[in-house]
């Protein structure tokens, strides 16, 4: 017979998940597939294949999520993709 192991969740740890932010990628109908790439490549960090597929799931369904994190993290990526004219949004 298998035991179940409880766990707990700490106050902090909570805290933190809370914390984290979404940046999430918009399609639109003026920046390129391969400016899009270019840009989560140089800007979010993202592999070739990672900034590829963030487009794709962009273009075919309206949006995707291209980056998880605290404020610190994700407001300096939000404003260098809007400074690029990239339509993105914190959540």
């Amino acid at each position: 017979m298998g035991t179940k192991e409880k766990t707990s969740v700490t106050p902090e740890v909570v805290e933190k998940e809370a914390d984290l932010k979404n940046l999430i990628l918009y399609n639109d109908d003026y920046n390129t597939f391969d400016f899009i790439i270019d840009s989560l490549v140089e800007v979010c960090g993202h592999d070739h294949n990672q900034a590829e597929n963030c487009a794709i799931i962009a273009h075919h369904k309206g949006k995707c999520h291209i980056k998880k994190g605290n404020m610190d993290v994700i407001r300096p990526i939000y404003v260098e993709m809007t400074n690029r004219q990239i339509t993105v949004e914190i959540v």
